[in-house]
C-alpha cells in the first residue's frame, strides 16, 4: 500500500511538472531587440551629472534630463514634487518622474526604479570613503538606463497593447548610515515610492522594479518579499527570463528579504510587484555585490551583458503579455 501510494505521488509530481515544462516550452522569443550599448550610454549619461544626491545641483539637473529624455519618446511626464523628511530630520526636495505610454489604455503595466545617489559610502572598505557620495552607476542610474531604452524603443510601436507608466523614484537611497553614532526610531529608506504608493489613484496588472541591474557578474535570485507579495508575478518574469535566453542570470533559487521601493508599491499601493535586484551569497564585501555604497560603483562596473538580461527580459514581458 505504502509503494502503491509512493508510486502514485511520484507519477503526480512528474504529471505536474510535465505540464509546467510544457507551459513554460509555449512562449516564443519576441523579436523586438533590447539594445545594450544605448542602455550603457543613458548609465554613463547620468553619471556624468555626478553623484545626483538629494538637494544637490546635480541632483536637480539630472531629473531634468530624465524627464526631457522620457518626453523625446513621446512620453506624457508628470513631476511629483514633494518634501520628504531624512532620518535625521533633514529636508529632501524630492522629485518622482512619471513618463506614461499610451495613457489611453486601461490595461496598465507599471516599471520603476529609483534614480538618486547614495550621500554616504558607508560601505566602503576604505573608511575615509564613508562620508563621500556615491556615483551610483549601478544602484540608481542602472534601472533608469533599462528603462529609458524600453521608451526609446516603444515610442512608434502599435503592437503593445498595455499602457505602461514608468516611475522613477527619488529619495530612496537616505537610510541612516553605518557610521551614524545617533540612535534614529525610523531608518527612512525609500522615501519617494512611499509618497508615491499614497498618491496613487492608477490601477496597474502588475509593478516590476529594477535596482542594481547592471552590476558586473549580477546574478538575479527570487527575492523574499516579491515571492510572498506576487509570487505568480515572479515566475511569469522568470519564464520570460528563460524565454530570453537568460535563464542562467535569472536562478530558480531564493535571494534575500529586501526593503526596497517594491515594499510600499505592494503594501501602501496594493498594487503586486516584483524586485529584479542582485544577490551575491559569496561575496564578503555584501550580499549586494562588491560596489554596493562604495565610490567604486561606477561606469568602470556596468556590464553590458546585465543591463541586456534584464532589458530583453521585460521586452519579452510587455510584448508577451
Amino acid at each position: 500500500m505504502k509503494v502503491y501510494t509512493l508510486l502514485l505521488c511520484l507519477l503526480l509530481v512528474w504529471g505536474c511538472k510535465t505540464k509546467q515544462s510544457q507551459a513554460e516550452s509555449e512562449h516564443k522569443m519576441v523579436t523586438v531587440e533590447f539594445n545594450a550599448d544605448s542602455a550603457y550610454a543613458f548609465c554613463s549619461r547620468q553619471c556624468d551629472f555626478g553623484p545626483r544626491t538629494m538637494n544637490s545641483d546635480a541632483h536637480e539637473r539630472c531629473a531634468e534630463w530624465i524627464a526631457d529624455k522620457f518626453s523625446s519618446y513621446g512620453m506624457t511626464v508628470e513631476k511629483q514634487k514633494a518634501v520628504l523628511r531624512g532620518y535625521n530630520g533633514t529636508e529632501l526636495q524630492a522629485t518622482n518622474i512619471i513618463a506614461t505610454f499610451r495613457p489611453e489604455a486601461s490595461r496598465r503595466v507599471l516599471l520603476c526604479a529609483h534614480w538618486d545617489s547614495r550621500p554616504w559610502a558607508d560601505n566602503d572598505p576604505d573608511s575615509t570613503n564613508w562620508h563621500k557620495p556615491v556615483m551610483a552607476a549601478n544602484d540608481g542610474a542602472s534601472g533608469v538606463a533599462v528603462m529609458l531604452e524600453i521608451a526609446r524603443l516603444l515610442q512608434s510601436d502599435s503592437t503593445v497593447n498595455v499602457g505602461i507608466d514608468f516611475v522613477c523614484f527619488d529619495a530612496e537611497d537616505w537610510g541612516t548610515p553605518q557610521w551614524e553614532k545617533t540612535s534614529f526610531d525610523d531608518d527612512r529608506w525609500a522615501l519617494g515610492s512611499e509618497y508615491w504608493a499614497r498618491h496613487n489613484t492608477r490601477k496597474y496588472d502588475y509593478g516590476i522594479l529594477l535596482d542594481m541591474v547592471g552590476g558586473q557578474g549580477a546574478v538575479f535570485y527570487k527575492e523574499r518579499m516579491s515571492k510572498m507579495y506576487a509570487s505568480e508575478l515572479l515566475h511569469k518574469v522568470w519564464v520570460a527570463a528563460k524565454t530570453a535566453g537568460y535563464g542562467s542570470t535569472f536562478t530558480d533559487d531564493d535571494g534575500g528579504r529586501i526593503t526596497d521601493d517594491h515594499v510600499n508599491v505592494n503594501e501602501i499601493a496594493g498594487i503586486p510587484c516584483i524586485d529584479i535586484i542582485p544577490y551575491y551569497p559569496a561575496c564578503e564585501q555584501s550580499s549586494f555585490g562588491p560596489t554596493w555604497h562604495t565610490v567604486s560603483d561606477d561606469m568602470n562596473h556596468i556590464d553590458r551583458n546585465t543591463l541586456k538580461a534584464v532589458g530583453q527580459t521585460l521586452i519579452q514581458m510587455i510584448y508577451e503579455n
